[in-house]
């Protein structure tokens, strides 16, 4: 594939953060979020806030983003956007934004699909991993095995069917009495902790994934203890966060085992939120070792929602001339791999 200099703005709305990046000769000039602290309040996103929080932070995150790569407006060839998956409420200021400034600098619009773009944050810089490679996408929405055959192909193998690990992180920690968002409190208390307590496995054929049994079984040993000794969690926190955390790590890591032995691929990549916990890294390059696997752990600044990855997809797909129109809408479902 050709390359380009061109200079790619990209946006991402999904969810909570309001992020603006560009990218430009295979680099990341800048990367830029804004996030809404105020949902920690609620102990979770709220939509409507979310939404309205969004159509604040824009236009500063854009500014910012440009100013910081030493680039004006008129110096972008295209705008990336998160078409979704998402919230309505938030796609929908990423994506009217969007289109009014591609619109107003006569330049292309490029829709991304954010579960490819958390892929495609592999390629924001080396190394990068070669065709085909499998990569585990686990967030706060999502987890999936995806097959990764170029920039513009992605099959998915496996998905959760209830749900996805970053719930699994925050709804045992919320029974923990941790706040929102738990998963990077567990796994910073995790480290302090041992795996003492035992929490089932779920027996699924084929390469999917399913976490609500976990949060079961935790609400049921807790109120259990809890009869016993009022004070169990608060004299076993770290040891709880150890086990929890482990369970659903070896979760994910033994279907990921799984579509490496079916599809005999041991390029492998993980991305996401939860690609950021520092347990799931760990075990991923222990497990590696041992499989003989090519690891790919992308750097935390492109794990968790941000818009280098959206600017990223956007110049592959700039690349192949794939455009949008001003008619295009956000989508809150959209899988990988799907028009």
């Amino acid at each position: 594939m050709e390359k380009s200099n061109a200079a790619i703005l990209g946006i991402e709305s999904s969810c909570d953060d309001t992020a603006a990046a560009v990218f430009q000769g295979g680099r990341v000039l800048s990367n830029c979020v804004a996030n809404q602290e105020i949902h920690r309040l609620y102990g979770g996103v709220v939509p409507e806030v979310a939404s309205r929080a969004h159509q604040v932070n824009i236009v500063p995150v854009v500014d910012r983003a440009l100013k910081q790569a030493g680039l004006g407006v008129k110096d972008l060839q295209a705008i990336a956007f998160t078409r979704g998956p998402g919230l309505m409420g938030s796609l929908l200021v990423g994506v009217s934004f969007s289109k009014a400034m591609a619109l107003s600098l006569g330049i292309p619009l490029v829709e991304v699909n954010h579960m490819e773009a958390h892929v495609l944050a592999h390629f924001a810089e080396p190394p990068y991993p070669p065709f085909p490679f499998l990569c585990l996408t686990v967030s706060g929405g999502h987890t999936q095995i995806l097959l990764v055959e170029d920039y513009h192909k992605m099959t998915v193998l496996g998905e959760t069917l209830d749900d996805a690990a970053g719930e699994a992180f925050d709804k045992t920690g919320k029974l923990l009495g941790l706040g929102y968002p738990a998963g990077p409190q567990i796994d910073r208390l995790a480290r302090d902790g041992s795996v003492r307590f035992e929490f089932p496995e779920p027996q699924l054929k084929g390469l999917d994934f399913s976490f609500s049994g976990l949060k079961t079984a935790v609400l049921y040993f807790l109120k259990k203890e809890m009869g016993q000794n009022p004070q169990f969690i608060q004299e076993n926190l770290a040891d709880l966060c150890a086990s929890i955390q482990h369970r659903i790590v070896q979760i994910l890591v033994k279907r990921l085992m799984k579509a490496s032995k079916e599809t005999r691929i041991r390029h492998i990549a993980i991305a996401g939120g939860v690609s950021a916990n520092s347990g799931l890294r760990k075990e991923l390059l222990e497990v590696g070792a041992k499989k003989n696997w090519e690891v790919f752990l992308p750097n935390l600044e492109f794990s968790t929602d941000n818009a280098a990855m959206v600017a990223v997809a956007g110049y592959y797909k700039f690349l192949k001339g794939e455009f949008s129109g001003q008619d295009v809408s956000p989508l809150a479902r959209w899988a990988p791999g799907r028009d």
